[in-house]
């Protein structure tokens, strides 16, 4: 299908798509800076000075950000710059700062939409049991927005609408109001704001306005997706962050001394910025105002859920956190994070409270973090630049990056000093964890394909990963095109050849027995098998015993007694199959059963064990713990699962096709020698499979066409290197056919073992267990937990393997 791309033509279309949340922020940043300053009695003194600070930062961040859409032209932005100029670290930071300040991104938002409501209907404020009626509708308003988050993008954007349009309409009619009543008066800027006793309160104005930043690097994210050439791109984009952040230091410059003039911030059931639409604006414009301000706050708490989606999405493809973190619902967004979110957020309210001031300070501390780290970053690379050929232009430059990292810096420091009690401290636990968390999963799961890591970039600057949230394209709602650095990426992976000329013949194979009828029927495969590689089997039951450092007499008399009644069985199995000419012995092991057949299977140097399976539900048993589940986990030894579909006995195998599934690692490759050991008499087709892993494109918005770019490549990729594993297995005459498809690994592997009629699925696993499983997961495991075909699994523990 063709995929149609539909890209940014101008500026304003980019502040649509991308400038609400730091479009909303002058709705709620006033009150608390208000508050202290009049209380304090310095008001007259700080106010100007703190504002106009403000001012200059979003000037100097603004300038810094046009260097940043210069030069990162993939959608990664400042973080992508921090990455390439500061190595693996700063994504690990980036990433844990960026998903704090997506929850309070919510957070905030939430709050300010319930003030604003409440501003309305002052009942709110009102408690039953100690907590106030607004917790509960904040409560209720972030399931609900939840909830229509995870029903997909499309759901989000008919819900929320062009909100940024909205708020923008709203911050212009305010401006155009406050001229025409009050005239043209900026804030004062008064030096003694900076000496003795004011400079504290001065500098913690500033700290509590600072969150008017968050959201700008958004725009360095939406660089590529501009119509144009690059440096056009860039153009359009720095037009968008003028736009936006324009209309926000607009208003903070001249509606901002309104505020101060005519609300009054002690009032604590209406908000600073609905007492001044009150004044400013004729009926009914201060009610719409009002809906406009619900509107754009619930659609910037949307934009955080689903920014904090695909962060998810591409910390999973990233290998910094678990599968199960992005597994796609049914509407293919990841849920999970969006429900994380919501969970921690109602528990927060509940215990916290729902004004936003509570939220501001830690909320302002991680944007300027990542801000400090952009204009590092910057700086880095321009003296780096300059270095490898000087221009003194560029010369200059870097004094003028060095300025906007110390302000930034600075920022961070004077947000951290006045407000670290206040939550910002909360930073200092918050990252290491996080760190701690993505480093373990990162080492774990190791390096994903340089695809994958493409698309984990893209993906997390679909909504502008970075400093703040970014907003949804809920204006546009089209997918736009954004250009994968293909060319950075690694070749096609070389053919693995350390198993050409290698053949895992089975020599004994041992068959799990419980008394049980089910067990049994295993037990025509195992006899052919032997039959047809001459090889030993061995008859294994287990006397089930608990783990106990001593045995009382009376209970090594039961387990004589059961060890009696096992041998008598194991003879009585043997005595039917004797009359086929295949050596048969048995062995009796005491102990929990997983751990104990893993020991014999060494004991005995068996080649393979044989295990039945039940179907869904006892397969979903197992999965949560049983004895099969913990057989894998434990053995180095391969196993051939077994479902039995008949009534009767099974029939012999017929193992005619063969489904191998590859993913161009030497670790998945381990299975081919077992491949190649399937003796010639079955007459076996090969189907080898790679799953790309790269989705469709259509869900993916501003980055649409460049998932599909990936995806292309992908599959090209796959083909490639299929066709060269096919060509060295036909060469040693074996039929082999390939098959590219698919993005979801074992639902790919269950579809197509049905499409193809597979006799036998063969792979690798990791034989994870303890919390590595529960995690981590295993894509062996949920192909069990679906497939009907039987199954051959290469467990290998790489510690063990190492060792």
């Amino acid at each position: 299908m063709a995929h149609v791309s539909h890209k940014l033509n101008n500026s304003f279309e980019g502040a649509l798509a991308g400038g609400g949340d730091p479009a909303t922020s002058p709705l709620y940043v006033f009150g608390p800076f208000l508050k202290l300053i009049i209380v304090a009695g310095v008001a007259q003194i700080t106010f100007g000075a703190s504002v106009w600070l403000v001012i200059a930062t979003i000037a100097m961040v603004s300038a810094m950000y046009r260097l940043v859409m210069s030069w990162v032209t993939d959608g990664s932005g400042g973080s992508g710059l921090s990455e390439e100029e500061f190595g693996s670290w700063a994504v690990k930071i980036n990433a844990a700062i960026t998903f704090v300040e997506y929850t309070l991104t919510f957070l905030v938002s939430m709050a300010a939409m319930v003030t604003f409501i409440a501003d309305r209907l002052p009942i709110l404020n009102k408690s039953i049991i100690g907590i106030q009626y607004r917790t509960f509708v904040a409560i209720l308003l972030s399931i609900l927005t939840g909830w229509l988050v995870n029903r997909g993008p499309k759901t989000a954007a008919r819900a929320f609408g062009p909100a940024t349009a909205g708020v923008l309409g709203l911050l212009w009619i305010m401006i155009i109001a406050t001229i025409w009543q009050h005239g043209l008066q900026l804030p004062d800027f008064n030096f003694t704001a900076f000496t003795g006793e004011y400079l504290h309160l001065t500098l913690g104005g500033f700290a509590r306005m600072l969150a008017v930043m968050t959201g700008i690097e958004v725009f360095a994210n939406l660089v590529a997706a501009y119509d144009g050439e690059p440096g056009q791109k860039s153009k359009k984009a720095f037009g968008s962050l003028l736009i936006i952040m324009g209309s926000t230091a607009a208003t903070m410059l001249i509606v901002g001394p309104a505020i101060y003039k005519l609300a009054d911030p002690t009032n604590e059931h209406v908000s600073v910025f609905t007492q001044t639409m009150d004044h400013l604006l004729p009926a009914p414009l201060p009610l719409l105002g009002t809906l406009v301000g619900i509107a754009v706050l619930m659609s910037a708490a949307a934009a955080s859920a689903q920014g904090l989606q695909n962060l998810a999405l591409g910390l999973t493809d990233r290998h910094y956190v678990p599968a199960f973190i992005g597994q796609r619902n049914n509407f293919d967004v990841a849920d999970k994070p969006v429900w994380i979110e919501v969970g921690l957020s109602c528990l927060i309210f509940l215990f916290f409270g729902t004004s936003e001031e509570t939220y501001l300070a830690i909320y302002a501390a991680g944007v300027f973090i990542l801000l400090s780290m952009t204009g590092w970053a910057v700086t880095k690379r321009l003296v780096r630049e300059v270095r490898e050929n000087f221009d003194a232009a560029k010369t200059a430059l870097i004094f003028g990056t060095i300025f906007a990292a110390l302000i930034t810096s600075g920022a961070t420091i004077i947000i951290f000093r006045e407000r670290f009690f206040d939550g910002a401290w909360t930073y200092f636990m918050f990252i290491p964890i996080l760190y701690a968390i993505f480093t373990y999963f990162r080492n774990t799961l190791g390096e994903p394909s340089p695809l994958k890591e493409q698309l984990g970039i893209l993906e997390e600057a679909m909504w502008g990963v970075g400093e703040g949230s970014g907003q949804p394209s809920a204006a546009l709602a089209q997918p736009i095109a954004i250009t994968p650095k293909l060319t950075d990426l690694r070749p096609i992976p070389a053919l693995n050849t350390g198993w050409r000329g290698k053949v895992a013949t089975p020599r004994r194979l041992l068959v799990t027995l419980d008394g049980s009828e089910f067990a049994e029927k295993v037990l025509p495969i195992a006899k052919a098998l032997c039959q047809t590689y001459e090889a030993q089997l061995t008859l294994v039951s287990i006397l089930r015993t608990r783990r106990s450092l001593q045995i009382k007499p009376s209970t090594q008399a039961q387990i004589e007694a059961g060890r009696l009644e096992k041998e008598a069985y194991l003879q009585s199995v043997i005595e039917k199959l004797s009359d086929n000419g295949i050596p048969i012995d048995f062995a009796i092991g005491i102990g929990p059963v997983a751990e104990t057949v893993n020991s014999l299977s060494h004991e005995l140097d068996a080649d393979m064990i044989l295990l039945s399976t039940h179907g869904r539900s006892g397969v979903s048993k197992w999965i949560l713990g049983g004895i099969a589940s913990k057989i894998i986990q434990l053995s180095a030894t391969p196993l051939l699962l077994i479902r039995p579909t008949t009534n009767g006995d099974m029939p012999p195998p017929e193992f005619n096709r063969l489904l191998v599934p590859l993913d161009g690692s030497e670790f998945a490759e381990r299975v081919l020698p077992y491949v190649r050991a399937i003796d010639p008499s079955f007459n076996s087709t090969i189907i080898l499979l790679a799953v790309p892993e790269i989705p469709e494109a259509a869900t993916y918005g501003v980055v649409a066409d460049a998932i599909e770019d990936l995806r292309l490549e992908a599959e090209e990729q796959a083909k490639t290197y299929l066709s060269n594993v096919a060509a060295a297995l036909q060469e040693e005459g074996l039929s082999v056919h390939a098959i590219v498809t698919g993005s979801r690994p074992a639902e790919t592997i269950t579809q197509i073992s049905k499409e193809e009629e597979a006799d036998l699925i063969m792979m690798a696993t990791h034989g994870r267990g303890g919390l590595d499983r529960v995690f981590v997961g295993s894509v062996a495991e949920r192909v069990v937990h679906h497939t009907e075909s039987p199954l051959f699994l290469l467990p290998i523990h790489e510690k063990r393997a190492a060792s």
